[in-house]
């Protein structure tokens, strides 16, 4: 049976009354065993009484812990302490699934194919002659790695930064030029890395719906209408349901952008990888647009380089606030990226690349169409194929060996369950893929 814990207690110990404090008190308490994994929490109004507080402080401090998973549960039920492990990380990235011991191929997770990518001797031999090499110097980008990028760049940016890689661009983004607690529109599904980031900033996220062609014009209208103070998504190939922006739909966005102020963050997280030309909102609104590329997919995830622009003043602010942390992305890897861009036998290998990753792509979708499952037409490292069942679908295809992402951890709107499938490495097996999908199409019970 789950321990109580005693509110006279617990009410002693949380000395800071505040959200944060009672949130902070609590960590601390569960981080020493003091509060016990699997103890029940009490009752959000009673220990409101004991503390001298609103209930509305207490449900919004198990909040911050419910977003960690420190605490599950909500409601008449109440809530327990699910881990002592209280360190912040993302948890939707992190969590895994249960897949069993006898695992024939892990689609869970859309990564480059290690076969598929450029040879790096080169490129390294260059970045061990970049210019002002382990001086203390924290200059935004190398001036080389900026020409290459331009090459392909889709607007005139004012400014330019590296960084070490997309997911390091997006959190450096949203930390330096979001307030905690802002409310910020995000494209459904997003990467979950991205959501986990909103999570940690403690933003109120406005999901937008998305179809074949991008974000719904009606579902950002309605977004806008809560005063966000940035809308976040992916203008190029969605790494999530591999769906472009339609041109029709990006003049609809646009018009809808062009009456507000607020920040646009773009992740073009495929990069050279996508089929679809580079763009951006930045040729439209320059003094206002972020937008991130990142070079990990296409040339080596060890690279770990990724290049955002923006206006001068806020990819100052977001350079000013790397000083807690890295300062700077190496030299050498810089350099070694500009090399790639503009090698001739480097961009051959991406060009292979983006058509092989293509063509097992629509491997697993003619599959799929041959059992009568529509998946919509696409582009990039995986599908996003609808099922009947999330939960489901997930023991079924663990049952036959395949590991696959819950769609669940890429979405805030409830409504139809997904999964999200890897195809970059997905080299045979396709049709016995397509046979333990099909039978995800049924349900529990069926």
């Amino acid at each position: 049976m789950d321990e109580e814990i005693s509110i006279a207690w617990l009410a002693e110990q949380l000395v800071d009354r505040s959200t944060r404090g009672i949130a902070l008190g609590t960590t601390a308490l569960i981080r020493a065993g003091a509060i016990p994994v699997g103890a029940k929490l009490p009752p959000v109004r009673e220990l409101a009484d004991a503390l001298g507080v609103s209930p509305a402080t207490i449900s919004s401090a198990w909040g911050e812990l419910r977003k960690q998973r420190v605490i599950i549960g909500r409601g008449r039920n109440g809530a327990w302490v699910n881990t002592n492990d209280v360190t912040p990380r993302p948890i939707r990235f992190e969590t895994p699934g249960n897949f069993g011991e006898h695992l024939r191929a892990d689609l869970s997770l859309a990564a480059p194919d290690p076969t598929l990518l450029p040879d790096l001797s080169a490129a390294f031999a260059a970045g061990a002659k970049a210019a002002l090499l382990n001086v203390y110097e924290r200059d935004a980008i190398v001036p080389a790695l900026r020409s290459a990028a331009a090459l392909t760049w889709p607007y005139a940016a004012p400014a330019f930064m590296a960084v070490n890689g997309g997911f390091s661009g997006v959190h450096l983004t949203l930390k330096s030029l979001l307030l905690a607690g802002s409310v910020v529109a995000v494209e459904d599904p997003a990467a979950a890395r991205v959501l986990d980031n909103l999570d940690h900033l403690g933003a109120q996220v406005v999901p937008v719906a998305c179809d074949a062609e991008g974000p719904l014009p009606e579902s950002l209208a309605a977004a806008l209408g809560k005063r966000p103070a940035a809308f976040f998504y992916q203008p190029r190939t969605h790494s999530v349901t591999g769906v472009t922006v339609s041109a029709s739909r990006w003049e609809a966005l646009r018009r809808l952008l062009l009456a507000t102020d607020l920040l646009i963050i773009e992740d073009d997280g495929l990069g050279a990888l996508s089929s679809a030309r580079p763009q951006s909102m930045g040729q439209y609104f320059p003094e206002r647009t972020v937008h991130i590329t990142s070079y990990s997919k296409a040339f080596g995830p060890d690279l770990r380089v990724g290049v955002l622009s923006g206006p001068v003043e806020l990819v100052r602010q977001i350079h000013a606030y790397r000083n807690f942390s890295d300062r700077w992305t190496s030299r050498i890897l810089q350099e070694a990226v500009a090399h790639l861009l503009t090698d001739a036998q480097a961009l051959k290998t991406v060009a292979h690349a983006r058509h092989v990753y293509a063509q097992r792509r629509q491997a697993l979708v003619a599959a799929l169409a041959e059992r009568g499952i529509v998946c919509p037409a696409g582009d990039g490292l995986a599908i996003w194929l609808e099922v009947p069942s999330e939960q489901y679908a997930l023991v079924t295809m663990a049952a036959h060996g395949y590991a696959v992402g819950a769609g669940s951890r890429n979405t805030l709107l409830a409504g139809r369950a997904h999964l999200r499938i890897g195809t970059s490495q997905l080299q045979t097996g396709v049709e016995a893929v397509a046979d333990a999908l099909r039978l995800c199409q049924g349900s529990p019970g069926a």
